[in-house]
């Protein structure tokens, strides 16, 4: 009863039409570089997918290991500006693997490089999306990669799993799939514990599912399990399933969409989200945190509140008004992200206090929300 419960879940997949693939490095590369069989296969089953009708966005990890593997000898890419010298060595290597790929049947794809600081602008953001969905209807595939180039670590995606998070929301997919080196979740580290088992479903990810990943990195690559979880948190918070599964098993995508129990499904958490809020959670940085008290939290995830200033406890970091915050409760977990209304230095003043009291403390009257509901999404 179980499996066919599980099963029966992942109907959902059979009636997809938009879905972003995320392939990490692990699975495209071996010691040599780039692995073109692997390449070659999962290029067939996306044609395979397309031809039932899906439209696929690729978001690709492999820029620097394609450069390792044209360059065997240099093995010291620990620094920034050596990772990043890498990359633009490798990225044309790797976009070319797929090109040749996908012209095996026909398809073109299109290259995107993408940093955070270059959709924190909102008009670059509608950019993106308006030359995403472009290509889209050109019947066109998106090659997606963090411009590792360019990128600093401050402005970084945290990995490419975080990026393909964002891109969801650009394309409007109604799944996000992960390909990794492991069959998805488990309920241990298999290198650790032999009798672990693969977690099939996870309907919710609260404690009891982060304390199963692990924080060692993926093989080669910056995520880990712990990456993908906050990717799959961000994407099931916002409304949409996330599945993790290994990207080199015989014919895993057209297995997935089939509905086979493969992998690890994330379960969308609540309705979906549209407008500014997909750029405020995924596209900026948190500047802040704000710790509220549970009457706060009952309030913003319960009845769809915004965050008034009694609520708030304490304030960390320093930040300005506009800024990207996240709402913590006493115990540190995150509760919603928003735009802040007020400056750090004003909101330890007001924190704790009734709107009616703002002016009398700061001396000018603002809102009476700290961050409204338009401007915020709740993470639970």
């Amino acid at each position: 009863m179980e499996t066919m419960s599980r099963i029966e879940g992942r109907k959902f997949l059979k009636s997809v039409r938009k879905v972003v693939i995320k392939v990490g490095s692990a699975v495209l590369t071996d010691e040599n570089g780039l692995n073109d069989q692997v390449i070659a296969d999962l290029c067939a089953q996306v044609a395979l997918l397309r031809k039932e009708g899906l439209e696929i966005t690729i978001v690709s990890s492999g820029a620097i290991a394609a450069g390792l593997g044209k360059m065997p000898g240099l093995q010291a890419t620990k620094t920034i500006p050596e990772k990043q010298a890498m990359a633009a060595l490798g990225q044309g290597r790797l976009i070319q693997a797929y090109e040749d790929a996908f012209s095996n049947h026909s398809i073109h794809v299109a290259q995107i490089l993408l940093t955070r600081e270059g959709l924190v602008s909102r008009y670059r953001y509608l950019n993106a999306k308006n030359t995403l969905q472009t290509l889209l209807q050109w019947n066109i595939i998106p090659i997606i990669n963090e411009n590792d180039t360019v990128a600093t670590e401050e402005l970084q995606f945290t990995d490419n799993d975080a990026l393909a998070a964002l891109i969801v929301n650009l394309v409007e997919a109604e799944v996000l799939i992960c390909l990794s080196d492991v069959d998805g979740l488990y309920d241990g580290d298999p290198r650790e514990k032999p009798d672990a088992k693969r977690v099939p479903e996870v309907s919710k990810i609260d404690k009891s599912v982060t304390d199963f990943a692990s924080d060692c990195l993926g093989r080669a690559g910056r995520g880990g399990m712990k990456s993908k979880l906050e990717a799959a948190q961000m994407v099931t918070a916002c409304g949409i399933p996330m599945l993790v599964a290994r990207g080199r098993t015989d014919r895993i995508l057209t297995r997935i969409f089939a509905g086979e129990d493969v992998g690890t499904l994330f379960c969308a958490s609540k309705r979906r989200i549209y407008g500014r809020k997909p750029w405020i959670v995924f596209t900026l940085a948190r500047e802040g945190v704000l710790e509220i008290d549970q009457g706060a939290v009952r309030a913003m995830v319960d009845n769809g509140k915004s965050l008034l200033p009694v609520g708030i406890r304490a304030v960390q970091e320093d930040f300005e008004a506009g800024a990207c915050v996240v709402c913590r409760d006493s115990s540190g977990k995150e509760v919603a992200v928003g735009l802040s209304n007020y400056n750090s230095q004003d909101i330890r003043k007001i924190c704790g206090c009734q709107t009616g009291e703002i002016y009398e403390i700061i001396g000018h009257q603002g809102t009476s929300e700290v961050i409204h509901r338009d401007n915020m999404v709740v993470l639970l």
